[in-house]
């Protein structure tokens, strides 16, 4: 023992989380961002690489898990968050991240989605919403816009679209943010804000595909109107944007208005932001007017609400723990032949 070495730990970049695969998205797809930015972000969060799990599902997002070098899976259709969450049941020592699209996690594996979200594993969701489904070429998702002209939808398309932090609040989550794929900062401290989370975090990231829908979400990325456009949640701040930070949200009872700090009102009136207040949260998720609307309110980026909850797996682990202790350990086989025997003459 006296002549062990010990090894200190690694130090690890973002090289390290890269793997020799080729990136196969189109050029120009938000998904190269996304990537770029979890892979920078890994080498802070503390895990090893060998405990660390990209799970997906299908879509063009879905192709994460072959970019990462780390344990993952590309699972099937819709079911990457109910993979994820048998994995953290037995493994609860990983560092397990789901990633997923507006169509995979919202249409057919929604109703996983808002399972995981009530039962807080303690995993990270992200949500790539690009508005559209692109692996099969451009047609219409859950959250593209009501008359949207698709191959799907020639004439335009006639449903409501899905709010997808309106959804996840009404699942319970108890960690709910939105990003974009064209402010690296911005969603590198979200990424950080959501793996320190206990509990399952869900952050929807608007992800441009430039092949079948292009510029989904350029009032919200494009200089000359990303400050008028979208609003910054800082915690213990007030809600101020403009491309001058001259105007302001402030709470009219339950209404939120917008304000001009230039015609009378002042940083005193405007609505203070706490990602803790479950009831103002509630009102953030619902600022989503479409911004070609005349009076539409801006749409927030940030920490909406954070909560702190009891986990699933740690639960699970307890209620375990309690009934061998109670009962001691099962027998299998005791259990498969069960109490009810009969005989067959």
């Amino acid at each position: 023992m006296a002549n062990e070495t010990i090894n200190p730990p690694v130090s690890l970049t973002a090289k390290d989380f890269a793997t020799d695969q080729e990136v196969r998205w189109c050029p120009g797809c938000g998904d190269y961002s996304i990537l770029a930015q979890v892979q920078k972000v890994m080498p802070g969060i503390g895990v090893p690489r060998e405990n660390i799990v990209i799970i997906s599902g299908i879509g063009c997002s879905s192709r994460f898990p072959y970019y990462m070098n780390t344990y993952g899976m590309h699972s099937i259709h819709g079911r990457a968050t109910a993979v994820a969450s048998g994995l953290k049941a037995a493994r609860p020592d990983l560092s397990v991240w789901i990633v997923t699209g507006d169509g995979d996690g919202l249409s057919i594996g929604g109703n996983h989605t808002i399972h995981l979200l009530r039962r807080n594993f303690d995993v990270n969701i992200l949500l790539f919403n690009n508005q559209i489904y692109g692996l099969t070429k451009g047609q219409y998702s859950p959250t593209s816009e009501e008359n949207k002209i698709t191959k799907s939808t020639p004439f335009g398309s006639i449903d409501h679209p899905f709010n997808p932090l309106a959804l996840a609040i009404g699942a319970d989550a108890t960690f709910i943010a939105r990003s974009m794929d064209r402010d690296p900062k911005h969603l590198q401290e979200m990424l950080t804000r959501a793996n320190a989370h206990k509990g399952a975090s869900f952050l929807e990231i608007y992800q441009n595909c430039n092949i079948f829908n292009d510029g989904a979400f350029e009032v919200f990325t494009e200089k000359s109107s990303k400050a008028e456009e979208g609003l910054y949640l800082k915690q213990g701040e007030p809600l101020v944007f403009g491309a001058s930070q001259n105007k302001g949200v402030k709470l009219d009872g339950f209404k939120p208005v917008v304000v001009n700090l230039d015609e009378g009102h002042s940083k005193d009136d405007l609505w203070v932001h706490d990602d803790h207040d479950f009831y103002k949260a509630q009102i953030l998720v619902r600022m989503f007017d479409n911004p070609s609307r005349d009076g539409h309110l801006p749409r927030p980026f940030g920490v909406f609400y954070e909560t702190e909850r009891a986990c699933y797996e740690d639960g699970m682990r307890l209620q375990i723990e309690d009934v061998i202790a109670k009962k001691g350990k099962g027998d299998l086989d005791k259990l498969l032949r069960g109490n009810e025997v009969w005989e067959i003459h």
